[in-house]
């Protein structure tokens, strides 16, 4: 990894586990599930607030390393205000920054530059495979949300 970038990647993991955004539960949330690591013991409730297809709240709560809490935070302000489809796109996209090499990418659609400029800072973590569940745990829960299933656990990604 870039210089760079890693520097980047480990400010936004102090930043964002240190003040993670949107960790509180919503009142209005109408879908959740459960996302658990059982190796590491990283467990969050995602909690979304889905009308008329647009995610117009996205929160959690929960414990995890700081690479989980900042990447369930980070996914928290990404997600707000997109479609349940470009929610899923996100995901996908962000999965793919984590687990594949980038000749081996698929194209799941399109992500606007500032966000996936944002998504790429956390992809610093393929570097360390043993942090890649913690990394997408948060994310699988949403997805599961988004899906109708009330949880995810790392045994299954």
């Amino acid at each position: 990894m870039m210089d760079d970038l890693r520097e980047l990647y480990q400010e936004v993991i102090l930043d964002h586990g240190k003040h993670p955004r949107n960790f509180r539960h919503p009142d209005e949330s109408n879908r959740q599930a459960k996302g658990e690591n059982p190796m590491c013991g990283d467990r969050f409730m995602v909690y979304l607030t889905v009308k008329d297809g647009v995610v117009e709240d996205v929160a959690f709560q929960g414990r995890g390393c700081a690479i989980s809490t900042a990447s369930a935070s980070m996914m928290t302000e990404l997600v707000r205000g997109k479609t349940a489809a470009e929610a899923e796109t996100l995901f996908e996209t962000f999965h793919d920054l984590c687990t594949k090499d980038d000749e081996d990418h698929a194209d799941h659609g399109p992500v606007d530059d500032e966000t996936m400029e944002k998504l790429m800072v956390m992809s610093g973590v393929r570097q360390f495979p043993v942090r890649v569940k913690c990394a997408t745990l948060a994310w699988h829960a949403m997805n599961a949300a988004l899906h109708g299933q009330d949880s995810a656990s790392s045994d299954s990604f």
